[in-house]
């Protein structure tokens, strides 16, 4: 009897797992929103998010987890792009250490601002946890799009990921951490 339900456990996070790793977003092309965020922590990210802003999908743009020593003209040597569109356009959030705390950077900001729609800018393998945790922070105060940037991770990287997602998921449906 145990062995079935283990054996039958194994299979299910299995498949799952296979769900996850063929499902991963890609890039959203067409969507304006009121705000770009973009969590720190990959390759690509931030040039996606400025790529963006540079074509005027969004208002604004928040980096969060960025380091506390971080200015944005740093940024904006680092990407070469004008310091004027880091001053107008682009904040940077200095609280946020890990996905969890992103989303609660995040809601606050997007919250000070007003702003009802956001594109979440991060890694494909990282975007379904991403978007979960903003998610479950803002409710129904906004409405989320993923915007997922391709990148070759490895299969340590998606099943640590997929984990997580589980874990995440179940704790916020018996309340814990939510």
């Amino acid at each position: 009897m145990i062995a079935r339900l283990a054996s039958l456990l194994v299979i299910a996070w299995a498949l799952g797992f296979a769900a996850f790793g063929v499902s991963l977003p890609g890039p959203l092309e067409g969507a304006t929103t009121d705000a770009i965020v973009v969590p720190t922590g990959g390759a690509g990210r931030i040039d996606r998010g400025l790529e963006l802003m540079a074509a005027r999908q969004a208002k604004r743009m928040l980096v969060t987890g960025v380091g506390s020593g971080v200015r944005p003209r740093d940024l904006a040597a680092t990407y070469r792009k004008s310091a004027r569109l880091f001053r107008c356009c682009v904040d940077l959030g200095t609280d946020a250490v890990d996905t969890r705390s992103n989303a609660e950077e995040t809601a606050r900001w997007l919250r000070g601002h007003r702003y009802r729609t956001v594109r979440l800018v991060t890694a494909d393998w990282h975007l379904p946890r991403a978007r979960m945790e903003l998610a479950a922070v803002m409710g129904r105060d906004a409405v989320i799009l993923g915007d997922g940037v391709p990148g070759e991770p490895r299969v340590g990287t998606l099943v640590n990921e997929y984990n997580k997602l589980l874990l995440r998921w179940v704790a916020l449906r018996v309340g814990i951490g939510g």
